[in-house]
This record gives C-alpha cells, sequence and structure tokens, in this order.
C-alpha cells in the first residue's frame, strides 16, 4: 500500500518542516509515503470562502485516481487512539487499498465535491491546529502507527 498526504500551501517554519522532513524519513522505512503540497491559491482575498473552497477542491481532486481511497482529516471526522488508529491502517492494508490519501484542507475547510469523494473523515482533535502543524502531527501519527504495528519501543502504553 502507498500512502499520500495533499496539503495546501507551503510549511514556512523551518523548525516544523524540518520534523516534517524527519518523520517522512522514518515513515519510509515502513511504507511508501509521499507528501504532496498544492500550493496555496493566488488573489483568495478576491475569492468569497466558498469559491476557495471550490478551487482547492478543484485542485485536491486533479491530484486523486479513481481507486485511490480519500480520508479528509476534518474536526468532524471520527477520532482514534494511537493503537486504535495503527489497527485502522492495518485494515486498510489487509483490504488490498493500493493508495490511501490523507487530506488536510484549506483554511474553511473542503468543498462539497470532496466530502463527495471521500471515503472517510477522521479528526486529529477536538482541537484545532494550525495547517503547519497538522502535517507534523499527522505524519508522526502515522509513523507511531506503524511501530505499534511493528511491536516496536516507540509507543508506551
Amino acid at each position: 500500500m502507498n500512502i499520500k498526504l495533499i496539503a495546501i500551501g507551503k510549511t514556512d517554519i523551518k523548525s516544523l518542516q524540518t520534523l516534517i522532513d524527519d518523520y517522512t524519513k522514518r515513515l519510509s522505512f515502513y511504507i511508501k509515503f509521499d507528501l504532496e503540497i498544492i500550493p496555496d491559491i493566488k488573489n483568495v482575498k478576491n475569492l468569497s470562502e466558498s469559491q476557495q473552497k471550490e478551487k482547492e477542491g478543484e485542485l485536491i481532486l486533479s491530484k486523486i485516481s479513481p481507486t485511490d481511497q480519500l480520508i479528509l482529516l476534518d474536526e468532524n471526522g471520527k477520532t482514534f487512539s494511537s493503537v486504535a488508529f495503527s489497527t485502522e491502517l492495518q485494515k486498510k492494508m489487509n483490504s488490498g487499498v493500493k493508495t490511501l490519501v490523507f487530506v488536510i484542507g484549506g483554511p474553511y475547510g473542503f468543498s462539497d465535491t470532496v466530502y463527495a469523494k471521500a471515503n472517510g473523515k477522521i479528526s486529529l482533535s477536538l482541537m484545532t491546529f494550525s495547517h503547519q502543524m497538522v502535517r507534523l502531527f499527522f505524519i508522526e501519527q502515522l509513523y507511531r502507527g506503524f511501530t505499534i504495528l511493528r511491536n516496536e519501543p516507540y509507543h508506551h502504553q
């Protein structure tokens, strides 16, 4: 199985990017992982919230193939403990999913079109985090999930 994380806008905090790079490298020992960044939309001040979500949605959907399984990182999604998330990853691998795509939306969330295409939604927390921090938190949780599946000592119960 391949895992792809799609996010909108670059990470402009160097220390966060260093950590993202570190966990991405660690994750590569377990699975093929790609982080794909969609550039920020230009002239957003001339767009309404819904227009911005639609434009971002078009860009997101252009990065997804018909056989990909799409999971949105959404505040209204299902929450998991780290162990339960690792179990979910194992279920996806066992089911024969070829590419599992997770998406971090823009500042206003996702368009209705993206929600309609999604195979599920997960929430990292009831709290709100910056989109740049969510990238790090999510990649770390992917890494943690794989260390749990391999019974490695990274995760403590």
